[in-house]
């Protein structure tokens, strides 16, 4: 195999949406990456469709979306880079049936929505919202009705997760005693308890926080009977998904003074952009923060996702490793001296790797190290292989029935 045949680094068009941390352009640079196209903004799907063909990495953020229709049109395509937690906006399936590795970053924001459970806790205990309201309007509510410290209380996490467990931390640092439910059995951190059932923890619970993924087993979790279930002037916070709690029912809640005041990050609909009003039940009410999907929003958080994306994207450029695809089958792999590398992307079904050792052994190319792993849909198998491996022999794999997509690496 030639050395050019090695796709050069200058050649690889990156497309960087919704102005990406500076941080990860800094990771492509320094690795050699340079012909990056950079917006501030989102691209509406008109706008993809135009320029999406000219690509072979896309990052973005939530925003965007990348439909069947844009990745299918983008032939180029190699990676696309999540910049933030979710992958909702992304194909997932069409990215996978066409060998497009798709990678994400779902813990880097962990500390700046663990910080603001904390923070709202105390807000919302003390009866800020409420106290400030009125303060703006010229009123002074100078008194301790139904304000209390932090310390001593008991919160209560749904979901024992990476950002569960460090509401759980932090919230022990600060005085609370913790309940935690979860569906699996966690080890507790500290002084934490795993409770049985969620009526264990709403019955004991001053403070009830939710930290669960957006699935249909967690869809509207939280109605008007958990409520009911909940301590009188309970505290509630939902900074995880906006599909798993009843909104009317939350707000039926906090004017019946059940639930004493409430914290919420994230709604069944949202504006899709700055210029769409937002609407809500619950705006307008005593005691309640409201916050525009910022859970995860800091600085902090935005230069770590931007680095830990970029890494691996340029993981798997350089030397085929997928740890962390939400699409390609995982691989984690060494790195081989004197040899060439080949990746293989295919169809999950019977006698493929049959046919690529068959064709390996007919150009007499000795293989040095073989890494596959498959899930339901496709299959991806890294090759390592002699030196003397040739353009001839690629062009052959390229022609193995069920190939998705077959590269020399270097």
């Amino acid at each position: 195999m030639d050395k050019e045949l090695s796709f050069p680094k200058d050649k690889i068009k990156i497309l960087l949406l919704e102005g990406i941390h500076q941080s990860a352009v800094d990771e492509f640079e320094k690795r050699g990456y340079t012909n990056i196209d950079f917006h501030k903004g989102a691209l509406s799907q008109e706008e993809l469709l135009d320029c999406v063909e000219n690509y072979h990495i896309i990052g973005l953020r939530s925003k965007t979306t990348l439909t069947t229709p844009v990745i299918e049109k983008a032939k180029k395509l190699m990676a696309i880079g999540a910049f933030c937690i979710g992958t909702n906006q992304i194909d997932l399936n069409t990215a996978t049936e066409l060998g497009i590795s798709v990678f994400n970053s779902p813990y880097s924001n962990t500390r700046s929505v663990a910080e603001l459970i904390i923070a709202n806790s105390i807000m919302l205990l003390r009866r800020i919202p409420e106290k400030s309201k009125k303060a703006h309007n010229g009123e002074w509510l100078k008194d301790a009705v139904k304000s209390y410290e932090l310390r001593g209380k008991t919160i209560g996490i749904i979901g024992y997760g990476h950002i569960g467990t460090q509401v759980s931390v932090m919230g022990e640092s600060m005085g609370l005693r913790v309940l935690y439910y979860d569906i699996e059995p966690k080890m507790p951190l500290g002084n934490a308890r795993q409770v049985a059932n969620l009526e264990e923890l709403f019955a004991n619970s001053d403070i009830v926080t939710l930290h669960v993924p957006g699935t249909p087993q967690t869809k509207l979790m939280i109605q008007k009977e958990q409520f009911d279930l909940m301590k009188d002037g309970v505290i509630f916070q939902n900074l995880s998904r906006g599909t798993v709690v009843d909104i009317d029912a939350l707000k039926d809640a906090i004017v019946s003074g059940k639930v004493g005041g409430a914290a919420v990050d994230v709604f069944p609909v949202e504006p899709k952009s700055k210029g769409e009003k937002f609407v809500s039940p619950l705006q307008g009410l005593d005691n309640v923060i409201l916050s525009p999907h910022i859970g995860g929003s800091t600085q902090e958080a935005q230069e770590t996702i931007g680095a830990e994306v970029a890494v691996k994207l340029i993981g798997y450029i350089d030397n085929g490793s997928s740890i962390g695809s939400k699409s390609i089958p995982e691989l984690n792999l060494p790195l081989q001296s004197n040899t060439r590398r080949i990746l293989h992307i295919h169809k999950n079904v019977p006698g493929i790797l049959s046919q690529i050792n068959q064709i390996l052994s007919s150009y007499q190319i000795n293989v040095v190290g073989q890494y596959l792993k498959t899930n339901e849909q496709i299959g991806y198998v890294v090759l390592d292989v002699s030196g003397d491996a040739t353009a001839e022999a690629l062009n052959a794999l390229k022609h193995v029935n069920n190939t998705i997509k077959a590269r020399i690496l270097f």
